[in-house]
């Protein structure tokens, strides 16, 4: 009987024990945890911290009332600062995965229109030279095929182009290659804007045209960044 009892006594014993070390890595676990993530967070903490920050931001925004900004301009620098403002603003109302870099729009942009010189521009507010097969949609003909089943479509503001320009890329079959690689690049946290650009290449027959792309891209990205450093 005694030793019976001292079998049980030492079984408890043990259980103890163990459940002690349990909670102890339990407890050291928690704690290098949270260090790591006060110090290094991850990936997933940083992106959520940041998408909760630009969404109270754009809630604080829609508050007081603030809209998408005029694209107004009368010479090629500020053309492309007034571009850069709508592509900012429309940038915090969509999701990161969803997101077309400044560079490559304001660049598309200034090919485009000419530094929106260009009648579609300047006549329907049009700044990539979207078509639309509709006839009940408001368009320009092109004034070499005033016949066309098709005309550029006119939008109420320029900024309204801009975010159609957005939604075509994130949406049509032809850019789907472009989205794949714009979410691996996310993923991996090494953006590269030459590989972006050389899958938009059905926006224009241009054969060329990625590569006019990339190069005004690097002129916009001078002149942004030379403008926010002053």
């Amino acid at each position: 009987m005694i030793r019976q009892i001292k079998k049980t006594i030492v079984q408890e014993e043990h259980k103890i024990k163990f459940w002690i070390k349990v909670v102890v890595a339990f407890v050291s676990i928690t704690i290098a945890s949270y260090i790591a993530g006060s110090f290094h967070p991850n990936t997933w903490t940083t992106k959520k911290i940041i998408k909760d920050t630009e969404n109270q931001m754009v809630s604080e925004w829609n508050q007081f009332g603030f809209h998408k900004p005029s694209i107004e301009y009368s010479t090629d620098i500020e053309f492309i600062m007034a571009v850069g403002r709508c592509v900012d603003y429309l940038n915090l109302h969509h999701l990161h995965e969803e997101r077309v870099h400044k560079y490559i729009i304001v660049a598309m942009a200034v090919l485009e229109t000419g530094y929106g010189k260009s009648r579609f521009a300047k006549d329907a507010n049009n700044l990539f030279g979207i078509r639309t097969w509709d006839e009940n949609e408001p368009q320009l003909k092109p004034l070499e095929l005033p016949d066309a089943e098709f005309g550029v479509k006119k939008y109420p503001t320029k900024c309204d182009s801009v975010e159609d320009m957005i939604d075509i890329i994130n949406r049509l079959p032809a850019y789907e290659d472009f989205r794949i690689e714009r979410e691996l690049q996310l993923q991996s946290g090494k953006i590269d804007l030459d590989k972006q650009i050389e899958l938009l290449s059905k926006w224009s027959t241009n054969p060329k045209y990625t590569e006019l792309v990339k190069s005004k891209g690097k002129s916009v990205e001078n002149i942004l960044e030379n403008k926010l450093a002053k």
